[in-house]
């Protein structure tokens, strides 16, 4: 991989690939499926890596991408089944550091996550990254306010998901 420019991409990914982990984590639940995410959302990424102009911050472009790519990914996965194409590439990132306790809680809360709509896991998404209410309306086409009004509703929603449950977080 001697390319400066995927050098400099792969650079940039490996600074932001915590959006990688909670992208997959919300859009898919089982392990096999959070890896081909994240490897559809990279090879995404790169195939318009060379379209990003850097107007926005390299994670804000990062997101939307990871976002429209899970939503059409997951719509595609569920028409083909088991019929897989092979990437290009396929990109190495480096893995997470693993805290079982907190792992526990982080699986609760997205198992209460994947019962929410696109919509709903963006709005999470966006304020797990800690985005204001207006980036969050921004990204999605909301106003300010009701970008609000929209992230209370899903925490809200996510409560009653792993109060239902039977686990406390």
């Amino acid at each position: 991989m001697s390319n400066p420019t995927e050098t400099a991409f792969l650079k940039l990914v490996n600074q932001h690939k915590g959006i990688l982990y909670k992208a997959s984590r919300i859009y898919a639940d089982s392990i096999e499926d959070r890896e081909d995410l994240q490897q559809e959302i990279l090879i995404q990424l790169w195939k318009s890596y060379q379209s990003f102009k850097g107007n926005s911050e390299f994670s804000t472009w990062m997101y939307r991408v990871a976002i429209n790519t899970a939503i059409t990914y997951l719509k595609k996965e569920k028409q083909r089944s088991g019929n897989h194409t092979d990437a290009p590439h396929h990109f190495e990132v480096q893995q997470e550091d693993y805290n079982p306790t907190k792992d526990k809680q982080l699986e609760i809360f997205y198992n209460a996550v994947q019962e929410l709509n696109s919509l709903e896991k963006a709005v999470i998404f966006y304020f797990m990254e800690g985005m204001s209410h207006k980036e969050i309306g921004s990204n999605l086409g909301l106003s300010e306010g009701n970008a609000r009004v929209k992230l209370n509703r899903t925490k809200e929603k996510i409560q009653q998901i792993i109060k239902k449950s039977g686990y406390e977080l």
